[in-house]
This record gives structure tokens, C-alpha cells and sequence, in this order.
């Protein structure tokens, strides 16, 4: 009896294989469902939605007086383009809100700075927060117009008060949760006062500092909107919240919504073109926030 040692050899064959059909989660979406995930073209999907509600809402009311429709609107805000009245109502406004802001900007950082780096200051910043952050700022506008007349200085203050607290409170609050081991390498390179403050907790802080610079120049915008309201020209000229009141009181409500079309305008332009950029540029790119 003999025994077979090797396995008897089996014939080849080969096989033709058929490509693999791709899974769902592998194929690429839809045309429409790739449109859809552009935030841009959402957004631009909203604002067409919410015009469309206007203009059905104004024919059905049929009253130009109390409500324009929004091509009536669109037609009024060309045509105070095409006129140059609108721009140059802008560019005061504009003019007046950047030294204000500016200025703001710089009470804000000086007094926290003194509030992150002295326990005095951090008493007087907390004081000040609690007597004058609830305080609105179009209510010191009497007092401005006592002190400073009618003109620029009035609008300024107003404008400094609006941005110097919200600021204040948020670079504080990002300052006081910087890691303590952030300070302690700080420390270590022997950095102190100031320069601990810029080179240390105002990085380690700028998410917070970020948020307050949109929130003050919200209220800035806002306020200086409202005061023009009130008085509104400055060496003669009025802003565009004087060109709203002037229209109002010369029954233009088209003209008076075009104002507004330039205000909320203003507001989504400045957030798109300045503080988006700033935050992929910064706080984004560095990972600090989603």
C-alpha cells in the first residue's frame, strides 16, 4: 500500500471579474444636494424667500404709505445711488462710526490691560462694567449735547460708550481663562505688566476679544444710527439715520426702508468682508474655534 505524500495538482481556471458597483456612501451626491451644502447659496435662498413675503405682503396691504413693496424699495435705493445722496450719507456715517470705534476700541484695551495686570484695576474695570455697561448709550446723548454741542464729539462719545464696555468685558473674561500654565511660561521668560498682557494673554485671549469687537461694533452702529436720528447732522450734514428721519418726515417711505436696506446692508457687509476673514485668519487657522 503506498501513500501519497503531495496533494494531487487542481486545474486552473480563470475568472472574469466585474467591476464592484459603488456603495451609496462612495457615489457622489446629487447636483442639487451639493448646491445645498454651500452656505452662501442658503442664505442667498433665504433673502429671495423673505423678499418675495415683502412684495406679496406690501400688494395685499396696497397701501405705499405704510408699507412699500420691495421693488418699490430696490427702485428708491438705485435710484439714491445713482443720485450720490445715499453714498455720501454713508460715508458720514462711516466717517463718524470708525473715530468713535477706533477710540472705543482703544479705552477698552487700555483699561483692561490695567484690569489683567493690577488688582486695582481689575476693581475699577468690574465698578465701571456694573455703573455704565447697563446704561444705553442713546441715553447720555442729552448730556453729549450739553458738553460737546451739535456735532461730531457728541456722536463720538456716544459711539465710545456703546463699544468701550461690551469690549471691556469680553477681553476680560478671555483673559481670565488663559491657562495658568500660559502665564507660568510667561513668567518664566520674564514677562510681566504689559508685556505679559500683549505677548501672552491677548493671543491666548483673541477668540473672546474677537467676539467683543463684533458686539461692540453692533452697538456702535446701532447707537450712531439712532443718535442721527435724534439730531443727526454734524457740521451741517446728517448721516444716514438723518436721511431716514428727513424722509419719514417728507412721507418718502420707500426712501425711508432704502435707508434701512443701507443699514442692514452696512451691518452683513462688515461681517462678511471683516470679521469672517479676520476669524479664518486667526482664531480658525489656529484651531482655537470650529
Amino acid at each position: 500500500m503506498s501513500l501519497v505524500l503531495d496533494p494531487p495538482i487542481r486545474q486552473e481556471y480563470e475568472y472574469a471579474t466585474k467591476p464592484a458597483a459603488l456603495r451609496p456612501a462612495d457615489a457622489a451626491p446629487p447636483l442639487a444636494q451639493r448646491a445645498w451644502q454651500q452656505a452662501w447659496l442658503r442664505k442667498t435662498a433665504i433673502l429671495i424667500v423673505l423678499a418675495v413675503a415683502w412684495e406679496l405682503i406690501a400688494r395685499w396691504q396696497a397701501n405705499d404709505l405704510l408699507l412699500p413693496g420691495f421693488l418699490q424699495t430696490a427702485q428708491a435705493f438705485a435710484d439714491g445711488i445713482v443720485s450720490g445722496e445715499l453714498p455720501d450719507r454713508v460715508r458720514i456715517s462711516l466717517a463718524v462710526l470708525l473715530q468713535g470705534y477706533l477710540a472705543g476700541i482703544a479705552a477698552a484695551f487700555a483699561l483692561t490691560a490695567l484690569a489683567a495686570s493690577t488688582r486695582i484695576g481689575r476693581d475699577l474695570l468690574e465698578t465701571l462694567t456694573s455703573m455704565f455697561n447697563p446704561l444705553p448709550a442713546i441715553a447720555l446723548l442729552p448730556l453729549a449735547l450739553l458738553w460737546f454741542g451739535l456735532g461730531k464729539g457728541s456722536l463720538i462719545f456716544v459711539i465710545v460708550h456703546a463699544v468701550l464696555w461690551p469690549l471691556a468685558l469680553g477681553a476680560y473674561a478671555g483673559f481670565q481663562s488663559v491657562p495658568e500654565t500660559l502665564r507660568m511660561a510667561g513668567r518664566n521668560y520674564g514677562l510681566s505688566g504689559l508685556r505679559l498682557v500683549v505677548h501672552i494673554l491677548v493671543p491666548a485671549a483673541l477668540p473672546s476679544i474677537l467676539s467683543g469687537l463684533k458686539i461692540g461694533w453692533a452697538f456702535a452702529w446701532r447707537t450712531l444710527i439712532a443718535a442721527e436720528l435724534v439730531f443727526g447732522t454734524t457740521g451741517g450734514q446728517g448721516g444716514l439715520g438723518w436721511y431716514i428721519f428727513q424722509n419719514r418726515n417728507e412721507l418718502y417711505t420707500d426712501k425711508v426702508f432704502a435707508g434701512l436696506a443701507a443699514v442692514i446692508l452696512i451691518g452683513l457687509l462688515v461681517e462678511n468682508v471683516v470679521f469672517r476673514p479676520l476669524e479664518t485668519l486667526t482664531i480658525r487657522r489656529w484651531g482655537m474655534q470650529r
